[in-house]
């Protein structure tokens, strides 16, 4: 029984240590609506994790996808949500709205 509350203590000392982990990440928003990106660039610092956190304001459903990030993330009309990024080298990725294939943007880590 004493191992399985330590377990469990350890289990939610993990996950609240990662929760509060990533609240403390550099954070980015960005804004898809219905085939827009605001802002289009989103420049980072490299060799960080980073959370781009993702807003939906459109009529319809949007998914930032990034083939090169490894990333996807669909939302619904005004649905909010968040995707994690891994430290990255300095460069560009692109990312774009898998619904609307016009709206192409791209992070800048520098």
């Amino acid at each position: 029984m004493k191992l399985k509350k330590q377990v469990a203590a350890l289990a939610m000392s993990v996950f609240a240590s990662g929760t509060a982990f990533a609240a403390d990440l550099p954070t980015f928003k960005l804004e898809m609506n219905d085939g827009k990106l605001n802002p289009a660039r989103i420049e980072v610092p490299a060799g960080q994790r980073i959370k781009i956190e993702v807003h939906n304001v459109g009529k319809g459903a949007a998914e930032f996808e990034s083939v090169q990030l490894r990333k996807e993330k669909v939302l619904a009309p005004g649905a909010d949500s968040f995707v994690v990024i891994a430290p990255l080298d300095p460069g560009e990725y692109k990312f774009f709205d898998d619904f609307h294939q016009s709206a192409q943007g791209v992070i800048v880590a520098k």
